[in-house]
């Protein structure tokens, strides 16, 4: 009964436009008031202690790399040297800017900022060369979501926070599933533009590709500060994320020179901005949690579903239909950090990895950011291309489409998730 009057109250919330974080925190404390006797202090007290994790401060370091960068033209060079690399083949520039998308989500954490530097450089350059505008939105929506998977990924630290699973393991865990990702959208591209006979450029000489990487080298080498840091053990990803965003600003500032110091606070304060709201929301995520497990919700949920002799395959199917679905009113931080603490007692108690699972859980929000009414990478790029959402929809169906094969492969073959960091002895 407690869980019926939980969720009907949380939807009634958010259906009135009320942002989740308030819908979170209101429905804890409206039914905790009046059908709790537990004290309203300890909310207080929960609040607080919910946000003193060491691992939560990953996530404004990462926000702030990835605004350094954004700014500071690194995604220019970065395209530059992905076209150099593959932009002779068909697509030339949609393929160099899959790879582009692949490069940045590894310095960035964050799709959306992976859509807004990739995109906003490279679509107007694939509409001068003559590809269909529909054509380029279609793969920089997708292949800019990249920017959760592949390592270091702002989602996979709210996983961590929510299930207490290690953030190092999560982050080698999604080195080859992103790599296998961005190939398929890569090969969906490759098609879509031999089979139409779309532009390609001219083949690079060894020259012009060794300048192209001197030019982006300083911004690939972000990649190796924070996974070597974290591979050998030299630092925590949090402390990896602090050195991100402290290379981040000496490259920006001092290497490239295209950020001064006159522009720093101006992204201080666009960073505060965007980790004081993701903050809010998960320290009322944190209050949704508390509710739930005093409640015993997920362990109910878990004995019944167990009860039903619903075995690891149906309980996969169902969890993947969830995410999906609630990618419809959802953004990625809000959908982990409330089915998180449902789905993550039923997926142990049938013996699913949890790092495996939380490669699952980022995989279907990738898919959620593309993908209407709320996908947050159509919302993006409709802003840097100025077509309708509905365009949009239909410009990115064939890239979605091997978005969902990808998530069936990474649900029903673990291996795909785990054998880094079981080679690694991360996980056993």
């Amino acid at each position: 009964m407690s869980t019926l009057i939980i969720f009907t109250l949380l939807v009634a919330l958010m259906l009135t436009g009320m942002p989740i974080s308030i819908s979170l925190g209101l429905t804890v404390l409206a039914f905790l008031y009046t059908l709790t006797q537990v004290p309203i202090e300890s909310v207080a007290l929960k609040l607080f202690t919910g946000i003193e994790k060491f691992e939560i401060m990953a996530i404004p370091f990462f926000i702030l790399a990835g605004n350094f960068l954004t700014h500071g033209g690194v995604a220019r060079r970065m395209i530059r040297f992905a076209t150099s690399m593959v932009g002779h083949w068909h697509g030339g520039l949609g393929l160099g800017g899959v790879l582009a998308c692949a490069l940045f989500a590894a310095v960035s954490g964050s799709s959306p900022a992976t859509v807004v530097a990739i995109g906003s450089i490279l679509l107007p350059a694939m509409v001068k060369a003559g590809f269909p505008k529909r054509f380029g939105a279609g793969v920089i929506t997708t292949s800019g979501a990249l920017g959760i998977l592949i390592p270091p990924s702002i989602v996979m630290v709210m996983y961590s926070v929510s299930t207490n699973t290690s953030v190092g393991a999560l982050f080698m865990a999604g080195v080859l599933p992103g790599l296998v990702l961005a190939t398929m959208l890569g090969l969906t591209t490759w098609y879509r533009a031999r089979h139409n006979n779309y532009p390609r450029q001219p083949k690079a000489s060894f020259a012009e590709r060794l300048k192209a990487f001197r030019e982006s080298v300083w911004g690939l080498l972000l990649i190796l500060v924070v996974m070597g840091g974290i591979y050998t053990g030299m630092f925590t990803p949090t402390e990896a994320a602090a050195m991100s965003a402290v290379y981040a600003f000496l490259v920006a500032v001092f290497v490239y020179r295209d950020l001064g110091l006159k522009d720093v606070p101006t992204v201080l304060l666009k960073s505060a901005n965007m980790s004081a709201m993701l903050l809010y929301i998960i320290t009322n995520a944190v209050l949704f949690s508390f509710l739930m497990t005093h409640e015993n919700i997920p362990q109910e949920m878990a004995d019944w579903m167990l009860g039903q002799g619903l075995g690891m395959i149906g309980f996969l199917v169902i969890a993947n239909i969830l995410l999906l679905l609630a990618g419809n009113f959802m953004e990625p931080s809000s959908i982990v950090l409330i089915l998180a603490p449902i789905l993550f007692p039923i997926a142990i108690k049938l013996g699913i990895d949890p790092v495996h699972f939380g490669i699952i859980m980022v995989v279907n929000m990738e898919v959620g950011m593309c993908h209407p009414p709320v996908g947050l990478n159509l919302y993006v790029a409709s802003g840097i291309t100025k077509m309708g959402i509905t365009e949009l929809t239909i410009a990115v169906w064939p890239w979605l489409l091997t978005m969902l094969t990808f998530l069936i492969l990474v649900t029903y073959w673990p291996t795909l998730s785990l054998w880094l960091p079981r080679y690694l002895g991360m996980v056993s």
